[in-house]
């Protein structure tokens, strides 16, 4: 009856249902890490690959739009309003890529990680703070501070190296800034995982694709047919349709802070990663703001565990 209490009976399974929720979110962002890791990579790759920024692009969007396809036939057409779609298309589907993948142009992998997913529990924790009314705890600043610690010791192992860098440097943090938008978006708004993924993916490549054929710069003719393979699926159906969907489920489950704060582990294991694989070594330095890095995630990752219990 409408105003009755609800049964106690019902608090162990909402309990366990909650529970259920965090691990799944949770599962999501750390998958998130290996998926964004690799975008890293893949793009720096690009840059040494003789296609253009707007080609990579180009695959991202034809590799999503191939797999949205036959997912709307399971989940039917995603309906966001006009207005609402266009600020998602803007933010996630073209400012982040966009400005990602020329930034690779300037800046290697490195720095592409300290800018890009590094400085997003920054800006999303601004962007709370400002527009949602979420607050700064003591123990959410902690966290922050020993990332951002360790986010300096990278940086300043990496920087120097690479003179004129500051370039790619700018563009990766407007990327961020892009995808810290639509982290807001998505929690002011209420849109789910599928929603937004569909939409990102359906509706990038009949805008983009036509522009990029009569007006864009591209070489794409001269690039090994493996090497466009391997950039369509990383791109369009790893970086964009499952990167895009566990990072929106994960930030749905356990909120934006938390997912956040967890990807910022991203910056190491790109670095660590692009050692071995792309010849950008990395110093004593380096390798403390990685340690850093490590253990403001996984104080965070502790104080949302401690919060739901």
């Amino acid at each position: 009856m409408a105003g009755e209490a609800p049964s106690p009976d019902t608090a162990p399974a909402r309990g366990i249902a909650w529970s259920r929720e965090r691990r799944i979110g949770y599962a999501c962002a750390i998958a998130v890490l290996f998926a964004w890791s690799g975008f890293l990579l893949s793009s720096r790759l690009s840059s040494g690959q003789a296609m253009t920024a707007w080609d990579v692009a180009a695959l991202r969007y034809a590799g999503a739009f191939l797999v949205a396809l036959p997912l709307v036939g399971v989940f039917g057409l995603p309906r966001l309003p006009p207005l609402r779609l266009l600020a998602v298309l803007a933010t996630a589907a073209f400012g982040f890529p966009l400005f990602a993948y020329h930034g690779f142009g300037f800046a290697p992998a490195s720095h592409g990680g300290v800018m890009l997913p590094g400085t997003l529990p920054f800006l999303t924790a601004a962007l709370g703070v400002a527009f949602l009314g979420e607050s700064w705890t003591r123990a959410r600043i902690l966290s922050l501070a020993v990332v951002a610690a360790g986010m300096v010791l990278l940086a300043s192992d990496t920087f120097g190296a690479y003179p004129g860098a500051w370039r790619g440097d700018l563009l990766f943090l407007a990327g961020s800034c892009s995808w810290a938008i639509y982290t807001l978006l998505i929690r002011l708004w209420g849109i789910s995982a599928v929603e937004a993924t569909l939409s990102v993916a359906l509706w990038s490549a009949p805008i983009y694709l036509p522009v990029w054929w009569f007006l864009l710069p591209s070489s794409i003719g001269a690039v090994a047919p493996g090497a466009l393979l391997y950039q369509l699926i990383y791109q369009g159906v790893i970086a964009t349709i499952l990167a895009g969907f566990l990072f929106t489920r994960a930030v749905t489950a356990i909120g934006a802070p938390a997912t956040t704060t967890i990807t910022a582990l991203v910056p190491g294991m790109a670095a660590l990663a692009a050692w071995p694989l792309l010849g950008e070594p990395l110093g004593l330095a380096g390798l403390a703001g990685v340690a850093l890095v490590s253990a403001g995630m996984m104080l965070s990752v502790f104080r949302f565990g401690a919060r739901a219990r």
